[in-house]
């Protein structure tokens, strides 16, 4: 929950310049496959898009601000952006403009944030660039 509410701040800080998007990809943690004890959520795996829908409406509750939309139930956005279980993305007109690491480990909203100081930086000096 730590992680929401740091990606919480953000989208607050920056949504005036900034579209936020979170994708919802297949459960990294169901309650009928890979437990975890410290997640805040008890979701089984995905059957069908309903299930992927009634799971992204538990995460809506908790979730920052922002548009929340689903993945295929063949997982198209997870496989075309190596998502699993958790990624950060900065796509500006079609260009990936940043790519976090993959999480747990790699996902880092502090260097999400980085990039969207210096990019908030130069919205008032110039053109984007890759950062």
């Amino acid at each position: 929950m730590a992680r929401m509410s740091a990606f919480q701040r953000l989208v607050t800080k920056y949504q005036r310049d900034v579209d936020f998007l979170i994708i919802y990809i297949e459960e990294a943690h169901p309650s009928d496959g890979w437990v975890t004890t410290d997640s805040p959520y008890s979701i089984p795996q995905h059957r069908s898009l309903e299930d992927r829908v009634s799971a992204a409406q538990v995460l809506q509750q908790g979730a920052p601000s922002c548009s929340l939309v689903l993945d295929t139930m063949a997982n198209s956005s997870s496989s075309a952006y190596g998502a699993y279980f958790e990624r950060l993305y900065v796509v500006q007109n079609g260009t990936i403009m940043y790519q976090g690491g993959r999480g747990p480990d790699g996902y880092q909203v502090s260097e999400l944030r980085t990039w969207l100081e210096r990019y908030d930086a130069q919205l008032r000096g110039g053109q984007p660039r890759r950062v």
